[in-house]
């Protein structure tokens, strides 16, 4: 009998689910892609039932992979932050479902931050009152409130992760008061690792989770890749690159950020984990170089060390991280040689806005003396991992198995009593993986450039010229 946790992650491209053992042993795994998503210009949104199907085949392949008799723990979800829809007391969505990065609700942003509340334009609570205002009243469902939902067979609590960006106030643990919304339109929030209640038939046979399954409450995924990278120890950071640039740490108290720039997440035990999303990404990647091959390019663009041009690489209209400047757009400083030195450039334009995200938490006060690891589909490349490691100046670990799905396999796993704190579990779920260590002589290559994309930002008015200071100081400090 093998007993194993099981993680469920529903990405902007595709769900991932994978049957984890206590060791971090992968029993099982599926994955199903996402394909009837809608993004064109502010829009960006998904059909909520593609989830459910999604899940039910990649549950499936996962538990045909699985050894037989396998046990199953229980099961919890994590969702992209931020991705909001409405649903009806049954829970049957009622309106599409706003991603992430959705921008329509600018102007309800705005009211929002006029009347008071720290919220960016693409967080849930805007969209939610977009919603509201486009489609009618409903009920405020966080993407993995669906699924939780259907697993259990009836409308279940919010977790306090996903409810961040909904303006949850995580110290009041309580929502706040003239939000806008509708009465009764904001959902019950629970801690994540709560139990939500237990599989039900309906679930069990389309899924193949053993009914009577529990279901715990989960989070977003990227406090499920911190988790995954076992980065949960005050002061550790884990950066995961996927479409875009996040950054999640460990603090034993909020890291205030006036500007909302900086969020705190709260992990279980009561721990924080501030963080904060960017838009830039590895998303430009496809945008400028559809049908590629990477590890081509990746080659090529070793002799442009540093790039010709600089780049602020923006996936999308507007930032959120390491400052808040909605008007941002995407920017090329210099002529690319050829298109070895324009990959060389996006490539290296992340690492710089990733370097500013670690000056900025520096500035702020963050904890940032423990261990960084690299974590999401940028470490496929080995070369770019290295290029990072090398502009940030120091080691990164690449966890073996860095993914959001085993990271909710772990606080499924801590939710059912599998350890004392979700650290411990986390640590001993997290296989090690490999330890980047940066070139002196690289660093201090891309000093210049750097410095170069910070006065630049600065000039535009986007980056606050305390912080332009500040990195630029940080910049000074290194040998």
């Amino acid at each position: 009998m093998v007993l194993a946790w099981l993680g469920i992650d529903l990405g902007t491209q595709g769900v991932r689910a994978l049957l984890v053992t206590a060791d971090g042993r992968v029993v099982g795994g599926g994955s199903a892609p996402l394909l009837r998503g809608r993004r064109d210009g502010l829009r960006h949104e998904q059909d909520p039932g593609e989830w459910w199907e999604a899940v039910c085949a990649a549950c499936r392949e996962a538990f045909v992979r699985a050894p037989v008799g396998v046990r199953v723990g229980g099961v919890a979800v994590c969702g992209t932050s931020g991705t909001v829809l409405l649903t009806d007391t049954t829970g049957r969505p009622l309106s599409p479902a706003l991603m992430y990065d959705d921008r329509r609700a600018t102007a309800d942003a705005a009211r929002l931050r006029s009347a008071g509340f720290t919220v960016q334009d693409t967080w849930a609570l805007p969209k939610a009152r977009w919603l509201t205002e486009t489609y009618g009243p409903g009920r405020v469902t966080h993407q993995p409130d669906v699924i939780t939902a259907r697993l259990v067979g009836r409308r279940v609590p919010s977790d306090s992760s996903h409810a961040l960006k909904t303006a949850y106030d995580l110290v009041r643990e309580a929502w706040p008061d003239l939000t806008g919304l509708p009465r009764g339109a904001l959902p019950a929030v629970v801690s994540p690792g709560t139990r939500l209640g237990e599989v039900c038939v309906p679930a069990a046979e389309a899924t193949g989770i053993p009914a009577g399954t529990p279901v715990l409450a989960g989070m977003t995924d990227g406090c499920a890749a911190q988790i995954a990278a076992g980065a949960l120890r005050e002061g550790a950071w884990n950066s995961v690159l996927g479409t875009t640039l996040v950054l999640k740490g460990a603090a034993a108290r909020p890291v205030p950020d006036p500007t909302g720039v900086v969020y705190n997440h709260r992990a279980p035990d009561g721990t924080w984990l501030p963080g904060g999303a960017s838009s830039v990404g590895a998303g430009v990647l496809t945008a400028r170089f559809p049908g590629a091959d990477p590890a081509r390019l990746d080659a090529r663009a070793a002799a442009f060390e540093p790039s010709g041009a600089v780049a602020y690489p923006l996936v999308s209209p507007g930032e959120r991280f390491p400052f808040l400047a909605p008007d941002a757009t995407a920017l090329l400083l210099g002529d690319p040689a050829d298109e070895a030195d324009l990959w060389a450039a996006l490539l290296q334009g992340v690492a710089f806005t990733e370097r500013l995200c670690l000056d900025y938490l520096h500035h702020l006060g963050a904890p940032l003396d423990g261990p960084l690891t690299f974590t999401g589909g940028g470490t496929r490349s080995a070369y770019w991992t290295q290029l990072r490691a090398d502009v940030l100046g120091r080691p990164a670990r690449v966890p073996a198995r860095p993914e959001p799905a085993l990271g909710m396999a772990a606080l499924a796993a801590y939710g059912t009593g599998a350890g004392p704190t979700l650290a411990d579990v986390a640590e001993h779920m997290a296989r090690p993986g490999t330890t980047i260590h940066p070139r002196p002589d690289r660093t201090a290559r891309f000093a210049e450039p750097y410095a170069r994309l910070v006065g630049e930002l600065e000039s535009r008015g986007w980056l606050p010229g305390p912080v332009a200071k500040h990195a630029r100081d940080r910049l000074e400090e290194r040998p």
